[in-house]
């Protein structure tokens, strides 16, 4: 599946295991109760491990444990939940996470642009057809009434 991230189009090699699901060999991506749970056959894996994060999460719950996490997948179950803004904007600012994060869920392609002035780098659109306009989003504008994480 394509996905876009630092403004191109690519594969997507992230595998998101279901908790109580077996662990596929390859890149995961696991949510915090399962990391919570399975944390020490978790870190014993030698490809990258990335963590999910529901709207209703607490990242104080993992913020230790950033270091471990090539991959934050931030849900949004309806585009009408803006709290992955909030998630990505405390996981830059507050606790200095540099690696990759991921919208994934229902977004539109609209806030595509404004989910990366607060931290997100990469998207996983629920259509793909959507990924070439989602993609032209990214320039939709040149000024911005409010700073991006990246200013």
């Amino acid at each position: 599946m394509q996905i876009i991230k630092d403004r191109h189009l690519i594969e997507d090699a992230w595998q998101f295991p279901a908790d109580g699901e077996p662990l596929p060999a390859g890149d995961i991506a696991v949510s915090i109760a399962r990391w919570q749970q399975e944390k020490t056959q978790l870190l014993n894996r030698t490809a990258k491990l990335g963590i999910v994060i529901e709207p209703a999460d607490t990242l104080a719950d993992i913020a230790g444990d950033l270091p471990h996490f090539a991959l934050a997948a931030i849900n949004f179950p309806a585009f009408t939940d803006g709290r992955g803004f909030s998630h990505a904007r405390l996981l830059r600012d507050q606790y200095g996470y540099t690696g990759e994060i991921r919208a994934i869920g229902q977004f539109m392609v609209d806030q595509v642009f404004y989910l990366s002035q607060t931290g997100f780098d990469s998207f996983c659109l629920a259509k793909p057809a959507d990924l070439p306009a989602a993609l032209l989003s990214l320039n939709d504008f040149t000024v911005s009434y409010q700073n991006s994480i990246f200013s």
